[in-house]
Order: C-alpha cells, then structure tokens, then sequence
C-alpha cells in the first residue's frame, strides 16, 4: 500500500449504553436482527484472521505488506473488542439465545483454523471481498438504511465499514504473496462470505423466533426482502471477485469515505464521535 495511503490504526471506541435496544432500526427488525447476527462472529472471525495473517508472515519478503498486516491486525483486534460488548448488551437486553448462537460459531471457526494455510488465508481475502459490498451498501444508503436508528450501533457499524475499506487489500495481497491459486481463491469467495453470512441469519433467525414473527407471513417477506437487498446489493461484489484478474485496488470507494478519512480528528478520541441519525443527510460526525 503506498504511503499516502497508509491503514490507521485508531481508538474504535463507542460509549455503548446500558439499556441499549437491539431492536434499534425503526420499523425494520430483520434489519437490526440481521447485523446483530453478523456481530455475533465477529469476536470469533477478527481474532482468526489476525492469527492467519501472522502464520503468513514468515512467507512474505515485502516490508510494506508487512506493515499493512500488523496495521490491519491492529484495527481487526479493536473491532473485535467492541463487537464483544455490543453482543453482551444483545444478549443481556432480551436475546439471551445469542449465546447458543456464539457457541455454534466458536465450534466453526475452531475447525476452520485446522485446515490449510492457504485455505484459511482464501477464506479471509473472500471474507474481505465481500464487506467491500456492505461497505458501498451501508455508507452509500446510510439514510435509507440507518434513518433516525440507535446513534451508538450505526455509528459502529459505519466506521467499521469504512475501515475495512481502508485495509482492503490486505487479505488479498497476503494470499496472492502466500499462494496465488485462482482456484482456491475463489472458492474462498464463496466459504468466506456465505460461512458469515450464514451465521448472521443464523442469528437473525433465532431472534425473529424470540420475537415470535418468525414464521408468519409478515417475517416471510421480510426476511425475503432482507436477502434481496443483501443479494442486489452485495452480490456484484462477489461477482466481481471472482473474475481471474480481480483486484481490489480496482474496487472504487464511496465519496463518503474520503470524506471520512479526510476529517477523522487529528487527537484520536476516548470514544467515536457519533453519527447523526435525525440528520437528512446523516453527514460525516467529526466536521
């Protein structure tokens, strides 16, 4: 990565508070429950690719890549740090389930890191393709998306976007160095992206259950309409990624965020400033 466009590592912090809702997308449950399942795997999947990343080490001879797998590692390590305490106030304010729901993905990620290096890194840099998706999605649509929802979640969920868009190609650029197989990488498209994304429904399911709509007509559609947006708008990402040539350097970013990036707070606050919910255009928090 070149030097004006070094991954930061900063203080991904937020004041989450105590009686916090889980249900904190107005009006869209399946909305909510959906990235409170995906939460779930985080403090077992960030862990994981720190920890596949640093096996990956000894075989790599390029410096700069070496410092962008210590700076994602560090921005991996502080999501995962904050995911841990948003999922126990989830569980802690009405979705106890969740815990059976961690122990499943505990056991997943426990079998996945004994399989083959180079598995494991296709897994990450498919992993990776993929939030490129949600990060277009999430940022681009934040209005649509996160209109008047919980500040502190939307917050979080944003800027963990946008840094996964700053450490981008660092998954990718780690495989390519350790293997460079088409094949398996593409294959890791499709582990990484549906083995997360099967765990988050498998949470937003579990909760609809709680909420007892799951099996009514009205969660039907909106759990249908939950995997079409995910499909409509995710998907081209994946596709994309599968071509033989893909790059993600090619993938372009949103104008919101350069903008981000551009304005962080040169001092690194205690906890994020927060994103305006109530705004029309729900503009960057830190100008």
């Amino acid at each position: 990565m070149s030097a004006d466009k070094r991954i930061t590592p900063r203080n991904f912090s937020f004041d989450f508070p105590d009686d916090l809702n889980p249900k904190w997308v107005p009006g869209n449950i399946w909305r909510a429950h959906f990235f409170n399942g995906v939460s779930l795997t985080m403090p077992y999947l960030e862990p994981y690719l720190c920890r596949t990343n640093n096996e990956a080490r000894p075989f790599i001879d390029d410096d700069d890549l070496l410092q962008d797998i210590k700076d994602f590692n560090s921005q991996e390590f502080r999501h995962h740090e904050c995911h841990k305490r948003l999922n126990f106030l989830l569980r802690k304010n009405g979705y106890p389930e969740f815990e059976e729901v961690e122990r499943k993905i505990q056991k997943s990620y426990k079998r996945l890191s004994e399989k083959s290096l180079r598995t494991r890194l296709a897994y990450s840099a498919g992993f990776e393709t993929m939030t490129q998706g949600f990060t277009k999605w999430m940022c681009g649509k934040r209005v649509k998306m996160f209109k008047d929802s919980c500040p502190y979640i939307t917050s979080f969920w944003l800027m963990h976007m946008i840094e996964e868009a700053e450490h981008k190609t660092v998954a990718f650029d780690v495989y390519m160095a350790y293997s460079g197989s088409y094949v398996h990488r593409a294959i890791g498209v499709f582990h990484g992206s549906f083995h997360v994304l099967g765990y988050g429904m498998l949470g937003m399911l579990a909760a609809l259950k709680k909420d007892k709509v799951l099996w009514t007509i009205k969660g039907q559609i909106g759990i249908a309409r939950m995997l079409g947006a995910i499909i409509w708008n995710v998907g081209p990402s994946l596709l994309n990624a599968l071509l033989p040539w893909h790059d993600p350097r090619d993938s372009s970013d949103t104008e919101w965020f350069h903008d981000w990036v551009d304005a962080y707070p040169d001092v690194d606050p205690e906890c994020q400033p927060l994103v305006d919910t109530s705004h029309p255009e729900m503009p960057i928090p830190h100008l």
